[in-house]
């Protein structure tokens, strides 16, 4: 199933089950292969382009099938879904102890491209922000969209 994947990819999917099975958790074969079309995918992936993908690879494939396993896939760590776009990307190399870090992304206005930036004073700033006001945050994600440095040329 994985020799569709690039050398990188796979050796990405091989991290991502043994953080899984250190977390008593598996990454299914199902798992593997939206974890895998989504890190192979040139820009962010939505569930149904997802879903189409994996009818072409498996045969029939209901939306369901696909949704629990984004579940799974972000709950873990290993994606994020942009919200702005409905659609996701992978997320492995981030600190394998820190799956709840707050993401920010950088939203292409013109080719959808999305970049992800790990900027701890920004996540801090937040942060402190909120709690200036009381406010205990579980969760925070920033998107700013613009032009990406290929578009704005």
């Amino acid at each position: 199933m994985d020799d569709r994947f690039s050398t990188a990819t796979k050796a990405l999917l091989d991290s991502a089950a043994l953080r899984c099975a250190k977390r008593g958790a598996k990454l299914t074969e199902l798992r593997r292969h939206v974890l895998g079309l989504i890190l192979e995918s040139p820009s962010p992936a939505g569930a149904y382009e997802l879903l189409d993908k994996l009818r072409d690879d498996r045969g029939p494939s209901a939306p369901p099938t696909v949704y629990r396993a984004l579940e799974f896939l972000t709950e873990h760590g290993f994606i994020h879904r942009v919200e702005r776009l409905s659609a996701f990307v992978g997320c492995i190399e981030a600190d394998p102890h820190d799956h709840g870090h707050a993401a920010q992304f950088l939203i292409c206005q013109n080719c959808k491209k999305v970049a992800e930036i790990d900027d701890h004073d920004i996540a801090h700033a937040v942060q402190e922000a909120a709690s200036r006001i009381g406010f205990t945050l579980a969760r925070t994600t920033i998107e700013a969209e613009g032009l990406c440095a290929a578009c704005a040329g």
